[in-house]
């Protein structure tokens, strides 16, 4: 049976791939932090996002490219992808908003609802999911929530002060940004010609209570690649998965 809500799915998405991943280096010398490969996969983290927006629907992608984008343009080319990609070049720094509205004017359907992902994020969830939360909540924006690890150990006290347990690396208790996006076809327009639209569309449709959270849901895989540790951990996780 058909799910009421699939027809508004999106088909087409935008990953924001200019980032210079400065806290990557030696690995974003000569490559753009999306092209940097998890270890032990032999594919950059723009491939598993490319296959994991293909098994939720996704046809068409613009990579919105900055940081040496004609490494990243090559692999494209060579590549053997599962969607059809455009890409676009900044030739001004335009800010994440900017940059987003001018990757958005690439969609082949204007008229229709987009994702929208971080180059650096290295995700599995249902993003059909996630668009049907989207419409449900008639919805301009909806950001994925994730509770990310804090990467020490933490304590636990008693009323007197006297501590009663240690927990290794537990969740945040507060909910991110998990860089992951449905946005209806509105949302292009409201966004800056060029800043930062967490600064300014966000806020505003936050106000207007048209900004919707979706919780990442229990057991997702979701990890953001900012460090040389990111990669390690996030290699070691995957083999734990079996993946």
């Amino acid at each position: 049976m058909t799910h009421p809500n699939a027809a508004s799915r999106p088909t087409q998405a935008v990953i924001l791939a200019g980032g210079q991943g400065s806290r990557l280096r030696p690995y974003t010398d000569d490559r753009p932090k999306p092209m940097v490969e998890i270890p032990g996969t032999g594919t950059p983290i723009i491939g598993h996002q490319l296959t994991w927006l293909a098994e939720e629907g996704v046809t068409d992608v613009v990579v919105s490219c900055g940081h040496l984008a004609d490494v990243l343009q090559k692999w494209l080319d060579s590549a053997d992808l599962p969607v059809s990609v455009t890409t676009v070049v900044e030739t001004e720094p335009l800010g994440r908003g900017g940059g987003l509205r001018y990757a958005a004017a690439r969609l082949p359907h204007p008229e229709r609802s987009w994702y929208a992902t971080n180059g650096d994020i290295w995700t599995h969830f249902s993003l059909r999911d996630m668009a049907d939360f989207h419409t449900e909540r008639d919805a301009v924006a909806t950001l994925a929530l994730a509770r990310p690890r804090i990467p020490w150990g933490a304590v636990k006290t008693d009323g007197f002060g006297h501590i009663t347990d240690f927990i290794e690396a537990p969740p945040s208790t507060f909910e991110i940004n998990a860089g992951v996006y449905v946005f209806s076809a509105e949302f292009a327009t409201l966004l800056p010609e060029r800043g930062d639209h967490e600064r300014t569309t966000f806020p505003r449709l936050a106000r207007e209570r048209k900004l919707a959270g979706f919780p990442l849901p229990q057991g997702s895989y979701w990890r953001a690649i900012d460090t040389a540790k990111d990669l390690t951990e996030a290699a070691k996780e995957l083999s734990a998965l079996g993946r």
